[in-house]
Order: structure tokens, then C-alpha cells, then sequence
């Protein structure tokens, strides 16, 4: 019944989780500090300028996120309107304002909780993490550079810049509260169902009543010219650089592999894995001397008693340990933790051998008598085992250092050389690839490939690259790789001609027409019915609901919901799209007998978010007119740069 986007995270993104609003976070912590009323200032907030470079830059990574969601049904078509720009914008705007608010208050978080927030968000990037657990930061700075081009420090900025901006609207979007009398009233009339009959009129019995004249095609075919366009077509050449393309030229040596493995052995030791069993005599805290004395003069029994019986010693624990958790799995204290030990207890089981039985250790909650069930030493694992896990990693770190260099003489020589792909594909020992039947925009026939993108698209049907047949730019049409091409063969936009399209056109208006006959003979039924309330020539009846339209076509179901059932029965008539014409008696209004408690309790919930959207966008809005917004420029229609994006 309600439907909410949910925005999608990716790691080492930008677009963190931020609760205000989900597509906030486009730019640098730079931009905030830009300062400025020249034309190029498109608002003010608190005094700080937003450029429109910086809108710019947030259109592009809002168009690239719908792009990655969508697949293969984006159509950068849908974002091209002046409502998407200005909405963008308006983001922007009150990215500022919370942020201002969150000044003025000192909102800030701990280096602590930084550190964790940035742990997490890397927590699953290969190779990021030494064996010790910390950040390695020659692989950590190489990543944010290559995947967003961003510092270790400004990646820092964002995530605090994003906790911030939650703490300032946090609180108001989680306090949307409905009483469930309103729930339950807009969660029973969701669940209604009406008793429908239906007197179907389609197009295919006025067929025949129908003739269509050359006239009518040729008005068709006048009027409707963008039906009939074939798109301008162009066969190009294209070259991608990207990692895979610096990684197949980078190697690694056995010798580097051995180096590498000698001066990091700690990284591929296994550590010592030592498992116990213990009998405890437990003492509890303030006990005595004599409780004490008498306490360990049970555990040298026991252990005299053991080391009579090693074998026994499980059977024993279960009978005397008062430890409550290893005594039933026979004194079993699984794999030892010395860390969390008491000191006295973890040096005498660290100082044993395996099948030694020490004791008794005193600790503070008794006298242990402990013996070492399995022990598995330290050791390192051989070169021969780890060899191409290092060789990768080498690799990686190798390209990754490459990648910077390899990008910027793609980047110079499909520009300065732009004539051919040639010296590029020759340079850096690329592949030149081919498509044919390339258009403006994205086809969804191409899906994923490199070429199929809106950027690169753009950049391709330039005068500059159509008519002086040059090279584009470098375009970036995902992380880390570039596209660069030219057009072969190009075809410009045509129109199919009149007598290629007639057939087609001769049919469509034929059901045009029949549909308008079924129209005019469903209203005269429909008034008919009306004035006299007979349910003569309607189908057998049947319950529609919103959520079940029962085999009902949904423009008529959903006419048929909006109906005003006031005084029954009631009818209503409605023109199926490219069907035909039917009239429709609702008869009886009801609720389901049964109606499920979890999808009344997701609905009411989902009426609390609405609520609390609501109250947010008021609390935004003050925040905005506390923020002393002022617009100086517009963006509703497109600008000028951007066809050269």
C-alpha cells in the first residue's frame, strides 16, 4: 500500500548513511568553505556559498548512484528536467543548513568513535587490514585516491561531517507517532473489498464498424513524427583503461615474493593453540584463613588423586570441580585465552607441557588444578603455502602505485594526440574495441559495457569529436577506469517515410477508433444502468480489492476503489487503455473477514515514517530560514558545461 525508496551503501563510497537525507553527502568539506557572489554563486547559507561547481559535481554523482541501481532501466532521460536539477540543489541547501546547525551547537565525535565508524566502513576491502590488525595506510591511501580522490584526512571529514548531520535530525525523524485508531481506520480502508460486476465493451467487436482513410493515416503520420524518427546512429572505436589493464603489466618476482615473506613472518605464523581441562575449589570472596586452608588442603587431595589417574581425570572433575561451567563438560576449558585468565592461572598453564597436570593455583575465585589436553605450537607457514597470496597482494600494491602514473598518460595522450587511438592503444599496450548502432543516450540492449555510459555519450557526439573526427577526453565511467573514443561512421537522425510505417499506422488508428465507438456505446449502458439499477447483461460477481484486483484490468480496479459507494449499487465507467470500454456495478462494500495483524503493524509503522518524514522536512525548513538561505542563480535549465561533461 506504501512504498519507500531505501537508498543502497556501497563501501568506500561517499554516500554514507546519513538519516536527514539520504543523497547528502556529493562534495568536499572543501566546498563548504567556498566563499563568493559572483555568478557562479547559485545560494548562501549561513554566509557560505554554493557554486555551481559544486551542484555540477552532485548532479553528476546522484545521475552515476541511479545509474548503478537502476542498470539496464536507467534512462537519463527521466533525471533531464528542471525539477531533478533544482532538487539537487535543494539537497545541497540543506546539507548547509543542518551542518550550520550543528556548528552553532558544537556537534562533534570522539577520535574513538571515529576510528571505529571508518573501521567498519573499510571493515571488507581486501588487503587493507596488517596482521595485526591495523590499517595498512599505504593501501588505505591508495584505494580512497584511486576510488574517490579523496585524502585519508578529507575521507575523515565526510564521516564526521555525516555523524554530525545525523545528530542534528536524528532525534525528530524517529519521533513520528500515530494513534492506531487513525492507523487502523487508513489500514481498514486499504483492505476494502467491493462486490463488482462488469459489462466489458472491447475494441474488437467495433472493428469492423471501423474504415480508415488515407486521410486519417496521413494525419497520423503529420502528427505523431517523433513516433517515426530513427534516432542518429554512429559505429565507433573505443579504447578503456583501468585496473585490470595496469595489472597485466605489472609482475612480481620470486625474489620480491621471498623478500617479502622474510621481513613479514609474524603475518603468516599461526599462533600457539594450547586446550585445558581444570578442577576447581571454589572460595568465596572475604573467606577466611581456615576457609582457605581448608579449601586447598581438598585440592592437594584432588590432586594427588589425579596424578594417581590421569586417565580419570574428566570423570574426577565432573564428580569434585565446583567450577559450574567445565565441570559437566568434565573440567573442559576449550581452547585457552590467556588474556582472559587470572594471571597466577594463565602462567601456569602457558609454562605447561601437554599431559602435565599442575596445581594447585591459587586465583581469586579458588585453588585450580589444571591440566593441558592438546597443544598445537607456533608456526609459521611455509613460503611455498603463502606464495601466491603475497604475489598478489605485491601486485596489487605495485598496480595501485602504477595505476596514477598509466592514468594521467592516458589522459594527456588521447588528448594531445587525438587524431588516432593508436598512439594511446600503442603506449600503454591497450585493446581497441567496437560497437555499432551507438546512440545519445544509453541502450539497455548494451547494459554494463564501457561505452554505454551517459558521461561518455555526451562527451562522443560533441562537434568537436563528430565533425573534426578527434578522440574524446578521458572520461571516468566507473572507479577507476577511463574511456577514451571516436566515431567511425555516423548516420544522422532520419525519418521512416509515410508508406514504410502505413500498415502499422492503418491498424492503431482502426483500434483508435473502435475504442472510441466502445466509449460511446459504454456511456449510453452506463446511464442506463444507472437510472434503473439493473444488473442486466453484467458478469457474475466477484471482490476487488486494492491489493487484489481479481482479474480486473488495473485502470478499471483502481476506478472501480475510487468510486463513491455512498448509495448502492453504484457504477462507474472506464476507458481501458488500448482495450476497450467497461462499465462496472459495485454492489456491495465490506471488509475482509480476516485481516493479518503483521501487515496491519508494518502498515502502521509505515504511516509513523511518513509522519516522521513530515516533521523532519518542518524541522529542515527552519532550519533553513534560521540559516538565512538566500538564492542568487538558477539551474532549472541545463547549463552550458554540461554538455562538455
Amino acid at each position: 500500500m506504501f512504498e519507500f525508496i531505501r537508498t543502497h551503501q556501497k563501501l568506500m563510497q561517499i554516500f554514507l548513511a546519513i538519516l536527514i537525507v539520504p543523497s547528502f553527502v556529493f562534495v568536499g568539506v572543501s566546498g563548504y568553505k567556498s566563499f563568493g557572489d559572483d555568478a557562479n554563486t547559485l545560494a548562501k547559507v549561513d554566509g557560505h556559498a554554493v557554486t555551481r561547481q559544486e551542484w555540477e559535481q552532485a548532479q553528476r554523482k546522484q545521475l552515476d548512484n541511479y545509474r548503478q541501481r537502476l542498470g539496464q532501466q536507467f534512462d537519463q532521460k527521466m533525471f533531464d528536467t528542471p525539477e531533478f536539477r533544482q532538487s539537487v540543489l535543494d539537497q545541497l541547501i540543506t546539507e548547509r543548513a543542518i551542518l550550520s546547525e550543528a556548528s552553532r551547537n558544537h556537534l562533534t565525535i570522539s577520535p574513538a568513535k571515529l576510528q571505529k565508524l571508518i573501521v567498519e566502513a573499510i571493515k571488507g576491502v581486501p588487503n587493507i587490514f596488517k596482521a595485526d590488525g591495523s590499517i595498512d595506510m599505504e593501501v588505505y591511501r591508495d584505494i580512497l585516491a584511486r576510488s574517490q580522490g579523496l585524502t585519508p584526512e578529507g575521507y575523515q571529514q565526510l564521516v564526521m561531517k555525516s555523524e554530525t548531520t545525523q545528530q542534528v535530525g536524528g532525534s525528530v525523524a524517529m519521533s513520528g507517532f500515530v494513534p492506531r485508531s487513525v492507523a487502523k481506520l487508513v489500514s481498514d480502508f486499504g483492505a476494502q473489498e467491493r462486490e463488482v460486476q462488469e459489462l466489458a465493451l472491447p475494441a474488437q467487436q467495433f472493428m469492423d464498424k471501423v474504415k480508415v482513410t488515407d486521410e486519417m493515416v496521413k494525419a497520423f503520420y503529420d502528427k505523431n513524427t517523433k513516433l517515426f524518427e530513427v534516432p542518429e546512429q554512429a559505429k565507433i572505436e573505443y579504447v578503456v583503461f583501468n585496473s585490470a589493464a595496469v595489472s597485466s603489466q605489472v609482475s612480481v618476482t620470486d625474489e620480491e615474493v621471498a623478500a617479502y615473506y622474510n621481513g613479514n613472518t609474524k603475518r603468516f605464523t599461526a599462533p600457539e593453540v594450547r586446550r585445558a581441562s581444570q578442577i576447581m575449589v571454589a572460595l568465596k570472596p572475604g573467606s577466611s584463613a581456615a576457609d582457605k586452608a581448608a579449601a586447598k588442603a581438598k585440592a592437594d587431595a584432588i590432586l594427588a588423586e589425579v596424578k594417581k589417574a590421569p586417565a580419570d581425570f574428566a570423570k574426577i572433575a565432573k564428580a569434585k570441580s565446583e567450577d559450574p561451567v567445565s565441570a559437566p563438560q568434565g573440567g573442559d576449558m576449550d581452547v585457552l585465552d590467556r588474556a582472559s585468565l587470572p594471571k597466577s592461572l594463565g602462567d601456569a598453564a602457558f609454562a605447561a607441557k601437554q599431559g602435565d597436570i599442575v596445581g594447585p593455583v591459587e586465583t581469586e575465585f579458588g585453588y585450580h588444578i589444571v591440566t593441558i589436553t592438546s597443544l598445537k605450537p607456533e608456526a609459521v607457514k611455509p613460503l611455498a603455502e603463502v606464495k601466491e597470496e603475497i604475489a598478489a597482494d605485491l601486485k596489487n600494491q605495485k598496480a595501485g602505485k602504477k595505476y596514477t602514473e598509466m592514468a594521467e598518460a592516458f589522459t594527456n595522450t588521447v588528448y594531445e594526440q587525438a587524431d588516432s587511438l593508436k598512439p594511446v592503444i600503442d603506449k600503454l599496450k591497450l585493446q581497441v574495441q567496437t560497437a555499432d548502432n551507438v546512440t545519445r543516450t544509453p541502450s539497455p540492449a548494451a547494459g554494463q559495457a564501457p561505452y554505454n555510459n551517459a558521461k561518455f555519450l555526451t562527451a562522443l557526439f560533441t562537434d568537436e569529436v563528430l565533425k573534426n573526427k578527434r578522440n574524446t577526453e578521458a572520461v571516468e565511467v566507473a572507479p577507476s577506469t577511463l574511456v577514451s573514443g571516436r566515431i567511425v561512421e555516423y548516420k544522422a537522425a532520419s525519418k521512416r517515410p509515410l508508406a514504410e510505417v502505413e500498415p502499422m499506422i492503418r491498424q492503431r488508428v482502426q483500434v483508435e477508433e473502435a475504442i472510441k465507438l466502445a466509449k460511446k456505446e459504454g456511456e449510453t449502458k452506463l446511464a442506463a444502468a444507472k437510472a434503473s439499477g439493473s444488473a442486466d447483461g453484467f458478469s457474475p460477481a466477484k471482490l476487488v480489492s486494492r491489493a487484489n484486483p481479481n482479474g480486473l484490468n488495473n485502470a478499471a480496479a483502481a476506478e472501480i476503489m475510487k468510486a463513491d459507494v455512498s448509495k448502492l449499487p453504484a457504477y462507474v465507467g472506464v476507458e481501458i487503455p488500448g482495450m476497450g470500454y467497461g462499465v462496472y456495478r459495485i454492489g456491495k462494500v465490506q471488509q475482509p473477514a480476516q485481516q493479518d495483524a503483521a501487515q496491519r503493524q508494518a502498515e502502521e509503522q509505515q504511516i509513523g515514517n511518513m509522519l516522521s518524514q513530515q516533521e523532519l522536512f518542518m524541522y529542515v525548513e527552519a532550519l533553513k530560514q534560521k540559516s538565512k538561505v538566500k538564492m542568487l542563480g538558477s539551474v532549472t535549465a541545463p547549463a552550458k558545461t554540461e554538455a562538455a561533461n
